[in-house]
This record gives structure tokens, C-alpha cells and sequence, in this order.
């Protein structure tokens, strides 16, 4: 049975994050819109009381991973709860900025990906770092089988060639993960994800991108040109086993995509918000005791936007709660991404119309968070790839049966 309701050790990490986000993200969000690629200098004194939260076993700001035993078993059962807090979190640091949030020091998508599948050897050495993720290329997007980038064996180091796209914090952070495939007759069995630090020769930042939202956060073009990085910076198993085929390397999005579903949840329940308060000021109040029909129709509006953003919030946590529990969530993960996804942009976008020209002029915060809100409905995989991956599920259909 799945329990949803907030852990009383969780309520002060949620306070916490959501202190930062009002005293910290909030003040500086405008300013760092409008200076795209400016690093958020004040992030970094912020950074260094996350990592005390982190060491200190309260953290929630930060990349935790979902790690399961050998047999995919519970391992015993919850204990600690860490992709939830990390989850509640984020929620709350989005609430604030997501743009902010995915500038913050050493807590890139890449570590994520670190926490998920390194080993023990591996989570020590890399402890620390600031990594970004890499798997989007030129030739391709959502489909993350079809990595071209690749890696051959040299003595005691790979060497990756190939160009990767959309990474973010690509020029911010110290290591990069990237996927690449170590025989591409294999196919997707053979794709792997490796750490590389910025530092080697061999992997350039090509440019950065120019975007429509998340103008803070630094989204860059990375070539690898003979980049050699150490064997022991593969990420898992160097085994190409055509039997377990590409779940190794996709327990990742078990992790990265309810986070990503946390910060449209965050961004969401900011929007509702800050509507509620211009309808307010208006004259316009939601009554929860009456039918909707019977109320002001932007009233209507807002219930049916609230309806909209508690599911998704509800898919979030429990996708987290199932990570935690040692469970299989990767459905559950796909379902909350598809949901908030989809959802942060209906919610930001009618808030917009709600509020009308307040919602739409640089006075408040409504479109800036419209235009961020699509990229979650984009990054770590489309909305149509988790419907896609969803029905394969539900279906008991593979990737050739359902495209």
C-alpha cells in the first residue's frame, strides 16, 4: 500500500527548500532570464549549505539515485526515504525556479545518472562532482537507442568520438556523462554510459544554445574528438548482454524523469499561485464548497487547473515512494513525467489567459514560467515517447512490435 502523506523528518527539508526558493531563487529569477548564459554567482554560497544538508543525510535538493539489488528484490524494504525527500525537494525549489535549480552546483542530471547505476568504487571517486548528462544528438531525439556516439576499448582506456546536443550545464560542469555504444552491430545492448571529466583533451563545449525558457541554466553543444577516458569510468557492467538488452542503461530514467515531474509539479503550483492571487485582487474568489458551474468561470478555470496539477503531483510522489521501496517504477515514471509534463504547460499557459495582460507583461512571473514550462514537457523524453513507453508496458508490446 502506497502512502503519500509528507514523512513528519521530511517537513523540514520542505521548509527549508522552500525558504531557499523564496529568499534566494525568487529575488533573482528575473535577472538571470534576462541575462541568458550569466552564471547565478549567489548560487554558489547556496550550493555549499545543500552539500551540508547532503553529507548530513537530510538532503532533497540533490541527485539521489534509484538503486536496487542484483534480483530487481525490495532489498529490505524503504529505508530513508531519499528519493522522496528529493522529490518534495525539488518540488519546492522549482516553486522557486527551475532555471536556478538545474544551475545549481553538483546537482546535474549526470549525477543522477552516477547514483543510479555506479558502483561503490565509483560513487566515491565521483563524489563531489558537478555532473551533466549527454545522450541527445544531431541525428537524433527522443530515441536515446539510436546513440551514434562511440567508444572502443584501447588498453586500459575507451575512446569516445561523436557530437552531443541539448546537455545541460554542459559548459558549467566538471564532468559530463555521456552515452555511447561500444559496438553498434549490437545495437542497443551495447550502449553505455561513461563519466568524463571536463579537464580531458578531447571534449570541447562546441557553443551554447540560445532558448525559449530556462534562460539561467546553460544548455550546450559538446564534441568528442578521441576523448580518452579510463575503463573504470564506465558507468555498470562493460558485459554486452543482449538479454537484458537496454534496461541497464535506462534504470536511469527511472530516477531523472519523476524529478523532472517534481519541477513541473514546483513550476505548476507556483502559477496556481500566483493566479489566485490576481483573481483575488479582482474580485474573483474559488469557492470549494460549490459546484463549478455555479461560479465565476475563470473560478471554474482555476478548479479544474487545481484537479489537473493534484494528479500529477500524486503520480510524482508515488513513483518516487516506489523507487524507495525497491519497487519497479519505470511506468510510474514515464505516467509522471507524461502527466506534469503535459499538465505545466496547459496549467501556465491558461494562467496567462486568466490573469490576461498582468499574466502576459514582465510585472509578474506568469510568462516567464510559461516559457519555461515547455521544456518539461520536452527534456528526458517527449511526451509522446511516455505514452509510447507507457502503452509498450500496459500492452506487454516491445519497442519493433509498438513504434
Amino acid at each position: 500500500m502506497i502512502n503519500l502523506e509528507v514523512p513528519v523528518k521530511a517537513k523540514p527539508l520542505i521548509n527549508q527548500a522552500y525558504q531557499a526558493a523564496s529568499q534566494v531563487f525568487r529575488p533573482i529569477s528575473r535577472k538571470y532570464d534576462r541575462a541568458e548564459h550569466a552564471y547565478p554567482k549567489e548560487l554558489d554560497t547556496f550550493a555549499a549549505l545543500v552539500d551540508g544538508l547532503n553529507e548530513s543525510g537530510e538532503g532533497g535538493a540533490g541527485a539521489s539515485g534509484v538503486r536496487r539489488d542484483e534480483n530487481g528484490g525490495d532489498g529490505g524494504g524503504n529505508v530513508n526515504g531519499a528519493n522522496l525527500r528529493t522529490v518534495l525537494g525539488t518540488i519546492e525549489m522549482c516553486w522557486g525556479d527551475v532555471a536556478l535549480l538545474l544551475s545549481m552546483p553538483r546537482q546535474g542530471l549526470g549525477n543522477a545518472a552516477i547514483a543510479s547505476v555506479a558502483n561503490d568504487e565509483q560513487l566515491e571517486r565521483f563524489k563531489g562532482t558537478w555532473s551533466a548528462m549527454a545522450i541527445t544528438e544531431p541525428e537524433f531525439g527522443s530515441d536515446s537507442a539510436a546513440v551514434s556516439t562511440t567508444a572502443e576499448l584501447d588498453g586500459d582506456e575507451y575512446v569516445l568520438n561523436g557530437e552531443k546536443i541539448f546537455v545541460t550545464a554542459g559548459e558549467r560542469a566538471d564532468s559530463v556523462v555521456v552515452w555511447a555504444t561500444l559496438d553498434k552491430s549490437v545495437g542497443r545492448a551495447a550502449i553505455k554510459s561513461f563519466v568524463v571529466e571536463k579537464s580531458r583533451p578531447g571534449i570541447t563545449v562546441e557553443r551554447l544554445e540560445h532558448k525559449l525558457g530556462i534562460k539561467a541554466s546553460d544548455t550546450a553543444v559538446i564534441r568528442l574528438d578521441n576523448c580518452r577516458v579510463p575503463k573504470e569510468n564506465l558507468l555498470g557492467s562493460p558485459e554486452i548482454d543482449t538479454k537484458k538488452g537496454f534496461a541497464g542503461v535506462m534504470e536511469t530514467f527511472d530516477n531523472t524523469r519523476p524529478l523532472v515531474a517534481a519541477m513541473a509539479v514546483g513550476l505548476a503550483r507556483a502559477a496556481l499561485e500566483e493566479t489566485a492571487r490576481i483573481l483575488s485582487e479582482a474580485g474573483i474568489s474559488v469557492d470549494y464548497d460549490k459546484p463549478a458551474n455555479t461560479q465565476h468561470a475563470a473560478a471554474a478555470t482555476y478548479l479544474q487547473l487545481e484537479a489537473d496539477y493534484e494528479a500529477a503531483h500524486m503520480l510524482t510522489l508515488a513513483a518516487a515512494w516506489m523507487a524507495d521501496n525497491r519497487k519497479p517504477n519505470s511506468v510510474e515514471a514515464s505516467m509522471s513525467k507524461a502527466k506534469a509534463g503535459r499538465s505545466v504547460v496547459d496549467i501556465t499557459l491558461k494562467c496567462v489567459e486568466l490573469c490576461g495582460a498582468l499574466g502576459y507583461s514582465e510585472d509578474s512571473l506568469l510568462e516567464k514560467w510559461s516559457r519555461d514550462s515547455k521544456i518539461l514537457d520536452i527534456f528526458e523524453g517527449t511526451q509522446q515517447i511516455q505514452q509510447l513507453i507507457i502503452a509498450r508496458r500496459l500492452l506487454g508490446k516491445s519497442s519493433s512490435e509498438l513504434k
